[in-house]
């Protein structure tokens, strides 16, 4: 418990697990961009399988997270040290929450929808809808991704 909040890796104010998940985030557009790459060379069952282990890998990485933040005193507690104003930070912050959170959703959604239509001719009649709701859900994991490393920077660089 105590590694979680020594000095973090990454060279910044930011306790080691911050800069954990910061990483993670960091990658997680490379990992979920190297699943669908499985998909365009034909090998469906592997990017169904390694799309919900990003997934399951991804909600485990928010929970230690969200422990995290709530063991080191929450949000109040870590915007203490920043220089940036801190209307500006949780305007950002709220961003990136709502992202995540529609990410989140759209992800879910995404993946139940593809096991229900695997079974019932994917690829083939859904692909094109799939390939639709996985770029939604693509472009949000983006947008979750650096709006994340924005509010990292926020809080511990500048």
């Amino acid at each position: 418990m105590d590694m979680m909040f020594q000095a973090g890796f990454l060279g910044t104010r930011a306790p080691f697990f911050m800069d954990l998940v910061t990483l993670i985030v960091a990658v997680l557009p490379l990992l979920v961009g190297v699943a669908i790459s499985f998909a365009k060379k034909g090998r469906y069952t592997l990017h169904g399988a390694v799309q919900a282990l990003i997934f399951v890998i991804s909600v485990l990485i928010v929970g230690y997270f969200e422990y995290g933040v709530r063991l080191g005193g929450g949000y109040e507690a870590f915007v203490k040290e920043t220089h940036v104003s801190h209307d500006y930070l949780f305007i950002v912050l709220v961003i990136h929450i709502i992202i995540s959170v529609l990410t989140l959703g759209m992800w879910i959604s995404t993946l139940f929808k593809a096991r229900k239509d695997y079974e019932r001719g994917l690829p083939g009649p859904y692909s094109r809808s799939h390939r639709r709701a996985g770029l939604r859900t693509f472009t949000g994991i983006v947008l979750t991704s650096l709006t994340g490393i924005w509010v990292y920077l926020l809080l511990f660089v500048f």
